[in-house]
């Protein structure tokens, strides 16, 4: 319900809490909520009516055919990658940005940086650009669909002019430790307030605790980017799910990881560092096909939603919004829909500093449906800075 007071506009939200299961009222004026309340004496009125914080998704290549990764990238796209990503329930999302030429990424950098100048609401969705590479393994497997021709080691020096690009808005980074001058690089980021997370690699336990050591501090789709055969013990997904220093972000689509290993991963990691992130593309919501990418490979999208490198059983990206993984995670691993919704909202909004329906914090929530063993959440409204997201 919306109405005007003294100028202000307030809107007030109901539903029932995930994290509680009682009903939850919020009041929010202008893009901030203002109060919360909670009733634990009654039943809520509907019980597959809830009302959490908005999702946010800490690694998004496109979606519905808006690509970030294009060559030709303007803020139009950008602008309505983000309307479509509110229709899913996504109300704050780090663009990423995958290994490509320099010339590129400062390119696509100022291009996001542009948008998210010219729109409110952009400037609002946006905490930060994510930017997974250049600096990854290139060998095949941990590469994954990343261009080989662009692998690189890290380099303080291309780090600044991606920052003098994008006007500072590179807030995450993932890379492979192995490379000697990763420690460096991490400590100098890290000292700057960058995420520096993990990824695409095959680093050996000593490097990969040289790069916590050093400030690394998440890891980017624990579980893949990795050699198709790894050693027993010890390899990098122990020794990453063994530190306690890193959180861990997961692809709950049912084709990153089997459904035994997304359990065992998220139960040592706990919910509290376990992170789900879509990892869509702009093939996300195409029909099933062969497409080619603007890094030049052709993909397959099968009717069940796996997408990989044409001929290959390599994986590239995903096509399932984040909403899906979090109904995946509440119906199959044995958590709760509580457990999910953490890992979509509290536990990613540690690293863009929301994602509690708690005074004083954005007005950013959704009002879903959603029984257990359903394929997904219904959103039936999305709140971002206060207002209703119209379709």
């Amino acid at each position: 319900m919306e109405i005007t007071y003294h100028g202000f506009v307030v809107n007030t939200f109901s539903g029932r809490d995930p994290i509680t299961g009682t009903i939850i009222v919020v009041h929010c004026e202008d893009d901030r909520i203002v109060q919360v309340e909670h009733d634990s004496t009654s039943d809520p009125p509907d019980l597959e009516t809830w009302l959490s914080p908005g999702l946010i998704d800490l690694q998004v290549n496109g979606y519905c055919g808006h690509d970030l990764n294009a060559d030709d990238l303007d803020v139009d796209t950008v602008r309505s990658l983000a309307r479509s990503l509110l229709e899913t329930g996504v109300t704050t999302f780090a663009p990423t940005l995958i290994t490509a030429s320099e010339e590129k990424l400062i390119r696509n950098l100022r291009m996001i940086a542009e948008a998210r100048r010219s729109d409110p609401l952009l400037l609002h969705m946006i905490p930060f650009i994510h930017v997974e590479g250049p600096h990854i393994d290139a060998s095949d497997g941990p590469r994954g669909a990343h261009p080989a021709e662009h692998v690189r080691p890290p380099d303080i020096s291309e780090f600044e002019r991606w920052q003098d690009a994008s006007g500072n808005l590179v807030g995450m980074v993932t890379l492979s430790p192995h490379y000697s001058e990763a420690p460096a690089y991490i400590r100098a980021l890290a000292g700057r307030g960058v995420h520096v997370a993990i990824g695409h690699t095959n680093a050996t336990r000593d490097q990969i605790s040289s790069a916590v050591d050093a400030g690394a501090s998440l890891s980017t789709h624990l579980g893949n980017g990795i050699s198709q055969v790894i050693p027993r013990h010890p390899n990098p997904i122990w020794t990453q799910l063994a530190d306690d220093r890193l959180h861990a972000t997961f692809i709950a689509d049912g084709h990153h990881l089997p459904n035994d290993a997304l359990i065992a991963m998220l139960r040592a990691k706990t919910p509290s560092r376990s992170i789900l992130v879509s990892d869509v593309v702009a093939t996300a919501g195409r029909l099933p096909g062969r497409y080619t990418t603007p890094v030049g490979a052709s993909v397959d999208l099968e009717a069940n939603g796996r997408l990989r490198i044409a001929g290959t059983q390599y994986l590239a990206g995903a096509v399932t919004p984040l909403k899906t993984c979090v109904a995946r995670v509440a119906s199959l691993t044995g958590f709760s829909l509580r457990d999910a919704v953490l890992m979509a909202t509290r536990s990613p909004g540690r690293f863009a500093r929301r994602g509690e329906l708690v005074p004083g914090h954005a007005a950013d929530l959704i009002q879903f449906r959603w029984k257990y063993g359903a394929p997904t959440l219904e959103i039936e409204q999305a709140v971002a800075m206060g207002r209703v997201v119209e379709s």
